[in-house]
Formats: C-alpha cells, sequence, structure tokens
C-alpha cells in the first residue's frame, strides 16, 4: 500500500514551531528534537494508515472526517483529514488546552 503524502497546513506548522520554542525557551533541548521525532513518526503513521486515527472530535464537534492521533511520550495530538490525494494536517495541540476553541479558532 502506498503512503499518503502528509501535508501540514500553514496552522499546524506554527503550531510546530510554537511547541518547538517552548521546549527551547525551557532549556530542553532534548525534548525538542524528541518532539521532532515523535512528530515524524505520526505523519509516517498517518500517511500509511490514514483511517486509524480517532474520530472522537469529529463527532463532538460535528466535524466530519476529522481524525487525530496523539504523539508518542508527548501530550499533543495531530488534527487531519484524509482527502483523496494526501493527508491533510490541520492543527498539532497540547492536550492540556481547549481543544474544540481552539480548532474553532481555523
Amino acid at each position: 500500500m502506498k503512503a499518503f503524502p502528509v501535508v501540514p497546513r500553514e496552522r499546524a506548522h506554527r503550531d510546530i514551531e510554537e511547541a518547538i520554542g517552548h521546549y527551547l525557551e525551557e532549556g530542553a533541548g532534548g525534548a525538542a528534537l524528541g518532539f521532532i521525532d515523535a512528530l515524524e513518526r505520526t505523519f509516517t503513521q498517518i500517511g500509511r494508515h490514514p483511517e486509524s486515527g480517532s474520530t472522537r472530535f469529529a463527532h463532538e464537534l460535528d466535524l466530519p472526517g476529522l481524525r487525530s492521533w496523539p504523539l508518542k511520550r508527548f501530550p499533543y495530538l495531530v488534527f487531519y483529514v484524509v482527502r483523496e490525494a494526501h493527508v491533510d494536517v490541520w492543527r498539532i495541540l497540547h492536550t492540556r488546552r481547549d481543544v474544540p476553541n481552539w480548532l474553532q479558532d481555523e
């Protein structure tokens, strides 16, 4: 089975930069690198198996097709929608945030 390309939106790129910036501000360079590695593994997972993400927030927010996948060892969720030819990554959000509000910021 061919993997789908994973394409983060501009807002998802900003989420990534903010998370990395937070770890670096805290003097946790190793955690920043670990976050990047976990994100790359997650992108590989959802590219290969895009239907494997949770649909919980799709139901809660009435956003058909929305899926989420947790980063391993980090308190973040990747929110995405499977398109015909790619995986459209909407946001990467910390699990302690008010996820419904942050998703609707889009």
